[in-house]
C-alpha cells in the first residue's frame, strides 16, 4: 500500500464518472458526486455514508443503482471525504443543517429518496425529523442508536499514534473486521485500501450519539415510509440483531419491514453487494 493511501484506481475511476457539486459547510464546502440521469418520474436518489467513511462505502452498488434509472447523489458527509467540518459539531446533529441547505440548494425542494449508511442512518432520522419534507423514502442500512443493545458489542484499537506503516495497517485490518465486515476473507488489499484512504480523513473522531437511542427516539417524527437493511451479523448488534424489527415497527409511523443479508456484517453493501442492491432496488421500486 502507498503510504499515501490512496484510493485504489477501481474507486478513482468511478469517481472521475461523477459530476462533482459543492454546498456551503461552514469556512469550506460539503462536496457531493453524482452519477446517472434519472428515469421519468424518479426522485433523485440520495446515499449518506458511514462514519469514518466517504461516497466510496457505496461503491459496489452505485452502478447498479445508475443501471435502474436512478439518478445518485452522495455527499461526503461533513468532515469526511472532501467535505468540510461542520460549523454545528463533529456529531450527527451537527451534519444536519449542512445537509439540509445542501439538498435545498441542489434539489430546489424536490424530495428524495434517502438511503443510510450506520452513521448516515442515524444523521438522516436527525435530519427527517426535523425536516420530513425533504425525502418521500428512507431506507436505513446497519443504523445504531435503536435502543436494543444493552452495551456496545465491539471496541476499535486507535493507530494513529504507531510509528510505522505496517503497525497501522495490522490494526486497520484488525478493526476492518471488528466493526465493519463478518467474513474475514473478504478484508484484502482493495477492502483495506478503501477503508484506510476514508479513516485517515476523519476530522469528527468524538462521536457520541450513535451508542443512545436517538434514532428510535426520533423515528416518530419521520413520516415517509421506513426500511431497514443490515447484514445478519452486524457488528452493532450481533445477538441483538433481532430485536430491530420490534423496535423499528415501535418506532417508525410507517415501517415496511427489515430485511436481513445473510453471510455479512456492518458494511452490508459492500460484504454482500448483490444481495444488498437486489434488496435496496426492491424497497425503492
Amino acid at each position: 500500500m502507498e503510504q499515501d493511501f490512496s484510493l485504489p484506481e477501481a474507486a478513482r475511476a468511478l469517481e472521475a464518472q461523477a459530476t462533482r457539486h459543492t454546498t456551503p459547510c461552514g469556512a469550506g464546502a460539503l462536496v457531493w458526486h453524482v452519477w446517472g440521469q434519472a428515469r421519468p418520474g424518479a426522485a433523485p436518489l440520495v446515499l449518506f455514508h458511514g462514519g469514518a467513511g466517504s461516497w466510496t462505502h457505496w461503491l459496489r452498488n452505485i452502478d447498479v443503482l445508475v443501471d435502474a434509472g436512478h439518478q445518485v447523489w452522495v455527499p461526503d458527509l461533513p468532515g469526511f471525504g472532501d467535505s468540510a467540518s461542520s460549523p454545528f459539531g463533529g456529531d450527527a446533529d451537527g451534519a444536519v443543517e449542512p445537509l439540509r441547505a445542501g439538498l435545498a440548494q441542489l434539489l430546489g425542494g424536490q424530495p428524495c429518496d434517502l438511503v443510510s449508511f450506520s452513521f448516515g442512518g442515524l444523521t438522516a432520522g436527525l435530519l427527517l425529523a426535523a425536516h420530513p419534507q425533504l425525502a418521500r423514502r428512507l431506507v436505513l442500512v446497519g443504523a445504531p442508536a435503536m435502543g436494543v443493545v444493552p452495551k456496545r458489542q465491539f471496541e476499535l484499537k486507535a493507530w494513529r499514534h504507531l510509528p510505522t506503516l505496517q503497525e497501522q495497517l495490522d490494526i486497520h485490518c484488525y478493526n476492518l473486521g471488528a466493526l465493519m465486515l463478518w467474513d474475514k476473507a473478504r478484508i484484502d488489499d482493495f477492502a483495506l485500501r478503501l477503508h484506510v484512504a476514508n479513516v485517515v480523513r476523519d476530522r469528527a473522531p468524538h462521536r457520541r450519539l450513535s451508542h443512545t437511542d436517538i434514532l428510535a427516539r426520533s423515528l416518530p417524527r419521520v413520516p415517509c415510509p421506513v426500511y431497514a437493511i443490515y447484514g445478519q451479523y452486524d457488528a452493532l448488534y450481533k445477538d441483538w440483531i433481532h430485536q430491530l424489527e420490534d423496535a423499528y415497527a415501535a418506532a417508525a409511523p410507517d415501517f415496511r419491514g427489515l430485511t436481513l443479508i445473510p453471510d455479512a456484517g456492518h458494511w452490508v453493501q459492500f460484504e454482500r453487494p448483490q444481495a444488498f442492491n437486489a434488496a435496496l432496488l426492491a424497497a425503492l421500486a
